[in-house]
């Protein structure tokens, strides 16, 4: 059986989540501008909780953006370190999935439309749909204003916003049956979508591991 590392440092959040032995153990913390400080002690005392090491480790996987530029590469950095160190495989995962995948989990909702606050006036944004348990893009990943934010053509029925895109609420054109702008990536869910990557063999090698941004000038504000 195999045990899988998840970490996610793209948001205010930093989570880890371990599968091992069949059972999934996570540690969420909110935790702004302390993520580096905070993610490997918090994956040492995951894996010790479980009674495991991270030699027993056969995949992590990560959140890979979109999200705030520091925090990406630091899952990056750390992940590429152990994943060199151990000589083992990495599992890249959206974090727009990922809200969308908690949405599912925490509330039900099998069509998501995730949001996560890009700044400079603008959501990135991701739609979701649910096959078997995971969450899957319909359409494609963006960073635009929010009143540009869209479903997929042609898409109908009943549509949850998930993240803090949804602050925008007001000024994007989609009406949800529910939403939960305060909703931030969980490792947990990071960890149920690898799960699926990793046994359809998606797995990549450690120097193959990019951010993604959704935007090029990541650092520059708009000029005016």
């Amino acid at each position: 059986m195999s045990t899988l590392l998840a970490l996610d440092t793209a948001t205010e959040a930093c989570s880890v989540a371990l599968l091992h032995d069949g059972k999934v153990t996570s540690h969420y913390e909110v935790i702004p501008r302390l993520h580096a400080q905070k993610l490997l002690p918090m994956i040492k005392e995951l894996l010790a909780n479980a009674g495991t090491t991270l030699q027993a480790v056969d995949a992590i996987a990560f959140g890979r953006g979109p999200g705030a530029f520091t925090g990406v590469r630091i899952a990056i950095g750390v992940v590429q370190g152990l994943a060199f160190a151990l000589d083992r495989p990495v599992l890249p995962v959206s974090n727009l999935a990922v809200l969308a995948q908690r949405a599912l989990r925490e509330h039900g909702a099998t069509q998501v439309a995730a949001a996560i606050d890009a700044r400079m006036d603008e959501v990135y944004w991701g739609c979701y749909r649910e096959v078997a348990g995971e969450m899957r893009l319909v359409g494609n990943e963006a960073v635009l204003p929010p009143e540009m934010a869209a479903l997929p053509e042609g898409s109908g029925g009943d549509w949850f916003g998930a993240g803090t895109g949804w602050g925008y609420a007001e000024r994007i054109g989609v009406d949800p049956i529910g939403q939960d702008a305060s909703m931030l990536p969980h490792a947990q869910d990071l960890l149920t979508l690898a799960r699926f990557a990793w046994e359809r063999g998606e797995a990549i090698l450690a120097d193959e591991a990019q951010p993604v941004y959704l935007r090029d000038k990541v650092a520059t504000p708009k000029a005016r």
